[in-house]
């Protein structure tokens, strides 16, 4: 029984000496954001939400207040792709891999480039069954809102990496 609690507490220990903590809420050194994507994009959408959600950052939507703002995300490409991986061997679609490709760039109103053209890619393999084309069909548009969530996520993290204006 010691044992077991010498092996635990050595274990907390070891966790609590590491350094690890939870994921919180990114800081911005930004108060103001628009957010170039059209008004119909799903990724601007959901982006929009993320900013709202943590409520520390404006977004600007606003044509006439676009030049006060701190920063300015340019969605330069918004790409969805689903491409055949596997085929059987009489020829029939076994397996395809879908993607979503998103570039971007982060300026100030001034020109000032804080991030460069920068592409993220998300890819996700799914299986195939002509029999089932309707649920596979639902699945492939929930990998899809996935990845795009995935995309968002990793545009948070970036955005908090700018140090400096």
């Amino acid at each position: 029984m010691n044992r077991r609690l010498l092996v635990l507490a050595g274990a907390a220990a070891l966790l609590a000496g590491c350094g690890f903590q939870l994921r919180q809420a990114p800081d911005f050194v930004f108060r103001s954001i628009v957010i170039g994507a059209g008004p119909t994009s799903p990724l601007g959408n959901e982006l929009r939400r993320s900013f709202a959600a943590d409520g520390k950052v404006e977004v600007i939507v606003d044509p006439t207040r676009m030049l006060g703002a701190d920063v300015v995300l340019h969605v330069l490409q918004e790409q969805r792709e689903k491409v055949v991986v596997g085929l059987t061997a009489t020829g029939q679609v076994r397996e395809f891999q879908l993607r979503t490709r998103v570039k971007f760039k982060v300026v100030t109103p001034k020109a000032k480039e804080l991030i460069p053209d920068t592409e993220l890619l998300q890819t996700r393999d799914i299986s195939f069954n002509e029999s089932a084309v309707l649920s596979k069909e639902a699945e492939e548009n929930l990998l899809y809102r996935d990845m795009q969530s995935d995309i968002v996520q990793q545009l948070m993290r970036r955005l908090a990496a700018i140090k400096t204006l």
